[in-house]
């Protein structure tokens, strides 16, 4: 059967994981301003049900923050379907607690105690989602091996995570780096008021940092992942189209722009003062 979409035009159907969604949301208005004859429809899910539509062919393109892992590559492999995938970009899991929160800094092993309610000062720790990409870093990064406490609970979207620490003092949430970032700043280095962003110890260095673009493109800031594109196209079709321009100028300036730090661009990082 003939291909019916080309790399500028067409209908494809595509899953995001929905920590990402004002972000692709700008890409995607952006690329359909450029190419009036491409329409790509999004579903905006938790990671782990954007995978399941990749592995069962619900759709030929994922946004997502991991890579296939063995036995996914191996599923695809028995059907024929070779993945190409690439990181664009990465992004930082922000620390948050109510503004009234005696911790501004943590360590790992602060963190660690937090999550699994075993830290002196008692806290209500709230993700986006529980099939989200931000609690399976989490658990993968800080506590691998480990059960999180009876304190952790999900909150079903990043604005109700920060709506939730906004109003509890005893609570700390978990979200991607541009929900917390306060686009009313030019210099970037602004972050929004409702919360307290917390710094983290990169224990390697021995200083602590938050998760500012410049400290997230060395990895100073702990907390970082990938943003990746999967597909399984076979011909040069959409899916390839709208990946292609995530990895060009002006998809990855909208990534500069959300705040994290794009990889496939030449970023020129500049020494500037911050005020506490």
């Amino acid at each position: 059967m003939k291909p019916t979409d080309t790399l500028s035009s067409g209908n494809i159907h595509i899953s995001v994981d929905e920590s990402y969604r004002p972000i692709i949301e700008d890409e995607i208005n952006v690329f359909d301003s450029s190419f009036p004859e491409a329409h790509i429809k999004v579903s905006y899910k938790p990671e782990s049900e954007c995978i399941k539509d990749f592995l069962n062919d619900s759709v030929r393109l994922v946004l997502v923050t991991r890579e296939l892992l063995p036995d996914e590559k191996k599923y695809l492999a028995d059907k024929k379907v070779v993945p190409t995938s690439l990181a664009v970009a990465k992004d930082a899991v922000a620390i948050v607690v109510n503004t009234s929160s005696m911790d501004t800094s943590l360590s790992k092993e602060q963190l660690v105690g937090i999550l699994t309610g075993k830290y002196e000062r008692p806290y209500t720790v709230v993700f986006d989602n529980q099939g989200s990409s931000t609690l399976r870093y989490i658990l993968d990064s800080l506590i691998p091996g480990q059960k999180l406490g009876t304190n952790v609970y999900a909150a079903k979207s990043s604005d109700s995570v920060i709506d939730y620490v906004a109003k509890n003092p005893k609570a700390m949430g978990f979200v991607g780096v541009s929900y917390v970032s306060d686009f009313s700043d030019p210099q970037g280095l602004a972050f929004i008021k409702k919360v307290k962003v917390c710094e983290v110890l990169n224990e390697k260095m021995g200083k602590t940092y938050k998760p500012y673009q410049a400290y997230i493109a060395p990895n100073w800031y702990p907390l970082t992942r990938n943003l990746y594109y999967i597909h399984r196209e076979t011909y040069p079709g959409l899916g390839t189209g709208f990946a292609n321009f995530l990895t060009r100028e002006r998809g990855q300036l909208i990534f500069k722009q959300s705040r994290l730090f794009p990889l496939r661009a030449d970023v020129i990082i500049r020494n500037a003062s911050i005020n506490p």
